[in-house]
């Protein structure tokens, strides 16, 4: 990865750089499995290795998902009951019956917290590890910071070479009013180190989950009557135009030029082209993922990741695409029993798709929202926000599962025990990858800042 945006990150620090980097609880760089001379060891850590973010965007309630309280007073305890899981004394919401089926595959954590509540904000901590406010930044209007899927995509590059590094399926996550933020996006980072988006249109009444069993990456089909070996001529004359055009602005051109040929081979690829087809994929398995949003990107997901992306954020739909997704502010219990078996048959089905293919080391699969719900249940009969505590959910990576890290005191209003930030997961994010949290890139001409300032891989997974 070389050129104006940024410089080949091997060669740019030493080996100072990394003395001392262990993130938190006395990892050093061994148990990292990072090189001394060089951000990622791709010898230690196997080159397909990617994430998949499965985002509840709007935020799910932690009452109502993976942190019941049962015992709670009148106007705290949900209306579901909880339910016992495969490892014993582990229990879950009623609401993810197939999440209880299959708690020995994964770590749930319950003590995530930050400081501050509303959609943007909370966006930011999650996407970023970092606080936007504390750069004196209104995350309303822009970013401080990149996310991790853009710094991976710096970093990391794509593990295929004809596949982007970074993908974002869903409705953007600045759906919250006029002022966009793009938290999944690169902040100051080159353009090119942007999401390949795949932008769902909102659609659906707010009652039922969209259903799409015509579900494809309609941005990728050639246009009609377009023969692969016309798609070719026009790119060359296209070439040609840039060559003419670079000599105005070099800059700007490399950039665009370097989205035309990622593009021209997403859909021209003779193996890269057919990795958002997912007619490739037969009836049984597409069924197994339910023929709805949540289904159908969640094994978009797995094609990618299994191609060559190294990062994923997907969308949950949540409650209709009409609605904020997970932001159930009323009728929480009508709109939890119509949006929780999608997203209970999808993020199941994944994991076990990954353990069958032998992907499971591979890939980590991280589960979560920008922060939690209230514990009162409000006069509307919904939950409201709370970043105090909300909880995530862990699987794959070659981490050690089948635990609960870290609780919520009895009425599920601030972590208990072992409290931990955005910053730890996004670290634990990067320490999958075989990425330095600390290492701080250089894009343009000068240092930026590390890619995490603070958090620690989250020692009970290792």
């Amino acid at each position: 990865m070389s050129g104006s945006g940024c410089r080949n990150y091997r060669s740019s620090i030493g080996r100072r750089a990394f003395l001392g980097a262990g993130v938190g609880g006395g990892l050093g760089i061994g148990s990292l499995g990072l090189a001394s001379d060089g951000v990622v060891d791709l010898d230690g850590v196997p080159r397909d290795t990617a994430v998949i973010q499965y985002w509840l965007n709007g935020a799910a309630s932690h009452f109502e998902t993976y942190d019941p309280k049962p015992d709670a007073p009148l106007g705290i305890r949900s209306p579901f009951h909880p339910i016992a899981t495969n490892v014993p004394g582990t229990f879950l919401c009623e609401s993810l019956p197939l999440h209880a089926k299959l708690m020995d595959k994964v770590t749930l954590i319950r003590s995530v917290h930050h400081d501050n509540s509303d959609h943007q904000h909370g966006m930011h901590w999650c996407q970023t590890g970092h606080d936007a406010k504390a750069n004196g930044v209104n995350p309303f209007k822009k970013s401080s910071h990149a996310s991790s899927g853009c710094l991976v995509s710096m970093v990391r590059g794509s593990n295929h070479p004809g596949m982007p590094p970074y993908v974002f399926m869903g409705y953007p996550l600045d759906n919250q009013g006029p002022h966009r933020m793009y938290p999944h996006r690169g902040a100051y980072l080159p353009a090119r180190f942007n999401p390949m988006e795949i932008l769902i249109k909102r659609t659906g009444d707010g009652k039922h989950p969209a259903q799409d069993k015509d579900f494809v990456v309609r941005s990728l089909s050639p246009a009609g009557g377009l023969s692969r070996e016309t798609f070719v001529q026009r790119r060359e004359l296209l070439a040609r135009f840039e060559k003419i055009r670079g000599d105005a602005d070099p800059v700007a051109t490399a950039s665009w030029s370097s989205f035309h040929d990622s593009a021209f081979n997403l859909v021209a690829g003779e193996k890269t082209g057919t990795a958002f087809d997912l007619e490739q994929e037969d009836e049984a398995t597409r069924r197994r993922y339910g023929h709805h949003r949540a289904g159908q990107s969640a094994l978009l997901a797995r094609r990618l990741v299994e191609r060559g992306v190294t990062f994923v954020t997907l969308i949950d739909p949540g409650v209709g695409l009409s609605s904020s997704g997970w932001d159930f502010h009323k009728t929480l219990e009508a709109h939890t029993k119509t949006a929780s078996p999608p997203m209970d048959l999808a993020i199941t089905t994944l994991i076990n798709d990954l353990h069958e293919r032998g992907l499971a080391k591979k890939v980590l699969v991280v589960v979560w929202g920008e922060f939690g719900r209230t514990p009162k249940i409000n006069g509307n009969g919904g939950r409201d926000h709370w970043a105090n505590v909300q909880s995530v959910m862990l699987a794959g990576g070659n981490y050690r599962h089948g635990q609960v890290i870290g609780s919520s005191n009895a009425k599920g209003e601030v972590p208990h025990d072992r409290p931990l930030w955005p910053y730890d997961v996004v670290a634990t994010m990067y320490h999958h990858l075989g990425i330095d949290p600390r290492f701080t890139p250089i894009t343009g001409a000068t240092r930026t800042r590390p890619l995490l300032e603070r958090g620690e891989v989250i020692s009970e997974l290792l």
